[in-house]
């Protein structure tokens, strides 16, 4: 079963939690539709729109649980990128991990993500 992820504040997910489902960050809302990545992309993504960030988190979902709202669509440098058109359902989340910082100041992945 295929994952993608979706970097988030903590903040930002501990509503989703409440609420029972994700709508999406500010970002999501101005694009229309909640922004994905693949185990591939993750590292790249953080490095470019969360670089030297704190308190995030990394949401793991199942990608055949969002069934036909999820579409790979091109993105930077034209590479696919997993995009929701609708809310994610916390039933299709695999895992939060923390994302926390390294000495080097990028993001320390969990292994299973490629660099």
């Amino acid at each position: 079963m295929p994952l993608i992820y979706k970097i988030c504040p903590r903040a930002l997910w501990r509503e989703a939690e409440e609420a029972g489902r994700f709508d999406g960050a500010p970002v999501d809302h101005a694009d229309g539709f909640i922004h994905f990545s693949t185990a591939a992309q993750a590292a790249k993504t953080a490095a470019r729109h969360f670089a030297g960030a704190q308190d995030l988190l990394l949401v793991s979902v199942e990608a055949e649980a969002l069934g036909g709202a999820l579409r790979y669509e091109p993105s930077r440098g034209g590479d696919l990128f997993p995009h929701l058109y609708g809310p994610l359902p916390l039933s299709a989340v695999r895992a939060v991990a923390e994302l926390p910082l390294g000495p080097d100041g990028r993001h320390l992945f969990p292994a299973e993500i490629a660099a």
